[in-house]
């Protein structure tokens, strides 16, 4: 049985967990009988409660997880002898005695990976020749082959950026994790921080501040279009307290509370569309149903989902107009990242960040991080404007191996950085020039000759 003191550290039902296998990832939920399909493998996670995580399991038959017990034989190659080099070696595609057939039928005998790696290291008429090196990195391939195991490991921004990264780069912006630890570090977010943020990256650089903060502060996303996205923020698995610090405000209403003219108790458009359209299906089913029978029961529908709709609006419109008090308010921090330009977002947000408080910006492009520097430098407000790039490469670890790897990230982004100040008011730009000595003229003499 597990102490109540690591029940943070084992995996719960219901709780969102990422697979690994290799370099590739996964996000999924622990839902009860619910088949998972993972490189091109099918399993249950139901054996999984209870363990601990970043504990790989073996897929047996029947998709059920088992947790993956401890070789005491070291690797395979270990026993064998090796060349000195692999000149004579000649990749014919003969050296396999062991047809596709023959290791499927090792598979339906119930064979596990490291035996069949096993079986083809005995019918290989060349193993024997390859150098060490060789035959480490042929079983390396084999193990990515044929061994049925996956690793499940807790949730976090470091993982979930990779994952995205690897998977679907185009979602978040083509955003690293490299990029994403120098974006919190660069807005300095911690706990107790009071945080915009505006991102269209499915919620991972949002799940990230959340985490970063720890359940404590206030974050407002602005938000483009009907709704905000948050399949990243759910990736997370955050407990529910760390949902009461979140909150949502409409980016088409910036200008309106900027100017004064944003009525909180009128409706909200973007929160009764639903409700409009509801209002609209019923009449048109009435107009041209033949069946009075089925016409009654449609409408009597209808008329639910528009209380429906009623109730949820009541619900929300207070929670609008919280939000709309929060912004009021300086922000400590601002954080943008999206596939918009920047440059109109920046110096809009911009108006609601306090003095002295840092702010950062993420593109994948460095011309419209170009235009936002030249339109703060002149507009002023800001000092300690920095645009940086990010570089990252992996290096192979291993003995008399060590060298850079040769397939690289060709960009991680850039990013766009500085800090708030508060201008003097008082004397504009053109009263200061006036001030200053005008520079005297010189007399020409005028000479005759």
């Amino acid at each position: 049985m597990a102490d109540n003191g690591d029940e943070e550290y084992r995996i719960q039902q219901g709780d969102y967990v990422v697979l690994k296998r290799g370099d590739i990832f996964k996000a999924v939920q622990i839902v009860p009988k619910k088949k998972i399909i993972f490189e091109k493998q099918w399993f249950f996670l139901d054996n999984a409660v209870g363990n601990l995580y970043s504990t790989t399991f073996e897929i047996s038959s029947g998709g059920i997880l088992q947790p993956q017990k401890l070789k005491e034989t070291g690797n395979p190659s270990d026993l064998k002898e090796a060349g000195t080099d692999n000149r004579n070696i000649v990749d014919d595609g003969k050296s396999q005695k062991l047809t596709r057939d023959d290791i499927e039928t090792l598979k339906e005998q119930g064979l596990k990976g490291q035996e069949i790696i096993q079986q083809l290291i005995e019918n290989s008429s060349t193993f024997r020749d390859k150098t060490e090196y060789a035959q480490d990195k042929y079983i390396k391939k084999k193990k990515k082959k044929y061994e049925n195991t996956v690793t499940i490991l807790k949730p976090s921004c470091r993982i979930l950026a990779m994952m995205y990264h690897g998977r679907e780069p185009g979602k978040i912006c083509h955003l690293r994790y490299d990029t994403l630890a120098q974006m919190l570090t660069l807005a300095n977010i911690h706990a107790h921080s009071k945080v915009l943020v505006f991102e269209t990256c499915a919620g991972l650089v949002l799940g990230s501040i959340m985490e970063r903060m720890g359940g404590y502060g206030s974050v407002i996303q602005m938000y483009p279009g009907g709704g905000p996205v948050r399949a990243g923020v759910e990736s997370f698995g955050f407990p529910a307290h760390f949902h009461d610090t979140l909150h949502e405000f409409p980016i088409c209403h910036v200008n309106a509370l900027l100017a004064g003219e944003l009525d909180t108790t009128a409706k909200d458009p973007t929160l009764n569309l639903a409700a409009d359209e509801e209002q609209i299906q019923p009449e048109a089913e009435q107009q041209g149903s033949p069946e009075e029978q089925n016409m009654e029961t449609n409408a009597a529908q209808d008329q639910e989902k528009i209380e429906k709709e009623k109730r949820r609006e009541a619900k929300v419109r207070p929670i609008f107009a919280k939000n709309v008090c929060l912004i009021i308010r300086l922000f400590r921090r601002l954080v943008i990242a999206s596939r918009f330009h920047p440059c109109p977002v920046l110096m809009t947000l911009l108006k609601f960040l306090a003095p002295s408080r840092p702010f950062v910006v993420y593109s994948q492009y460095k011309e419209t991080l170009i235009e936002c520097y030249t339109k703060l430098k002149e507009q002023g407000g800001t000092v300690n404007l920095r645009l940086s790039d990010t570089w990252l490469r992996h290096y192979q670890v291993l003995p008399n191996r060590t060298h850079p790897v040769l397939l690289m990230s060709g960009g991680g982004g850039y990013l766009l950085s500085g800090t708030t100040v508060a201008m003097d008011q008082s004397k504009p730009a053109a009263s200061q020039r006036s001030e200053e000595p005008a520079p005297k003229r010189q007399k020409v003499k005028d000479t005759e000759g």
